[in-house]
């Protein structure tokens, strides 16, 4: 039995409050807000008017019309000024420089214990939650071996302290290299607007309703969804460590030199890179390899959910 955790420093909270919260949020992004609740998170994503990924995020309730969403803390500012052109018309507030939340990730064999012991309630399902004053605890997998806990700055020094006592303090890299597995792409400073939600599978990772109403981007992701095919995917792969491979670095196809996509998230751990890809459907079978005709080989590796394939051919 194992338990680790880390500061999650690249991930930051994006905090809403006010009376209008979930009304404006319902408007603007691909989740149904009212499934969220004290009990429960939601993934989700946002976009422009043209259906281009601006942030993913994972929104939770911190308190009385005090909401938050969790994303990558590069493109904290460019997504508050995207929701700020519209929020002035609600009784809601955005605060894009508080830092006064701390988020950590916590997992292991032994996370649903340790964690039981440190709050007394754990969640018990993906994306349920459990919280109390200055700290709320989210089960991000479904076989509750991975959680997010985010604290408020008073509550944050004696958590982690006890935290020690039952847990090993991991580095960041160890948790994003099982997000990655996961097959959730997280969206960075270089990925802002470049893709459609498809492209990124978030239509298969539960980050968009498509029985909710109208919200920003979504005839766009709504007329691919129902009409079309989508021509791009986004894949699961390893590469040795010995590779230089980065967010953005060109992915070609068997022995040639034709680029067909690109990586979006990797993460290294001891031996191996962990990549999420984006590529042309059609052209994965003849083998994919990084960066130019003679280089790495891409391993690809199964999603833990429905894949690309067996999503689109029933459609």
């Amino acid at each position: 039995m194992s338990c680790q955790f880390a500061p999650l420093n690249s991930e930051a909270l994006l905090h809403i409050s006010g009376p209008d919260t979930l009304t404006f949020l319902q408007g603007q992004t691909s989740c149904d807000t009212r499934e969220l609740s004290p009990e429960r998170a939601l993934p989700g994503i946002y976009c422009t008017p043209k259906g281009r990924v601006v942030c993913d995020f994972l929104a939770c309730e911190l308190g009385d019309d005090h909401f938050a969403l969790r994303l990558r803390r590069t493109i904290r500012p460019s997504s508050a000024a995207a929701f700020g052109k519209y929020i002035i018309f609600s009784k809601a507030t955005l605060e894009d420089k508080r830092d006064d939340w701390t988020v950590i990730g916590i997992w292991g064999d032994a996370a649903r214990s340790v964690l039981s012991d440190l709050f007394g309630a754990v969640p018990e399902q993906r994306y349920s939650t459990t919280g109390g004053e200055g700290f709320l605890l989210v089960q991000v997998d479904d076989a509750g071996k991975s959680y997010e806990c985010y604290l408020r700055e008073d509550k944050a020094a004696s958590i982690t302290s006890l935290l020690r006592n039952d847990a090993q303090e991991s580095d960041e890299a160890h948790w994003q290299c099982d997000q990655i597995r996961e097959g959730v792409v997280r969206i960075t400073e270089s990925l802002v607007e470049d893709f459609v939600p498809q492209t990124l599978n978030y239509d298969l990772t539960g980050h968009i309703s498509f029985k909710k109403g109208c919200y920003t981007g979504q005839e766009v992701v709504a007329r691919l969804h129902y009409r079309g095919t989508p021509k791009r995917r986004t894949f699961l792969g390893t590469v040795p460590t010995s590779t230089l491979c980065k967010p953005g670095s060109l992915v070609y196809i068997g022995n040639s030199d034709k680029a067909v996509g690109s990586i979006v998230n990797c993460a290294k751990s001891i031996n191996t890179y962990y990549l999420l890809l984006e590529a042309v459907t059609a052209e994965v079978p003849q083998g994919l390899h990084i960066d130019s005709k003679q280089g790495t080989d891409v391993q690809l590796e199964k999603l833990p959910y429905v894949t690309s394939s067996e999503q689109d051919s029933a459609q």
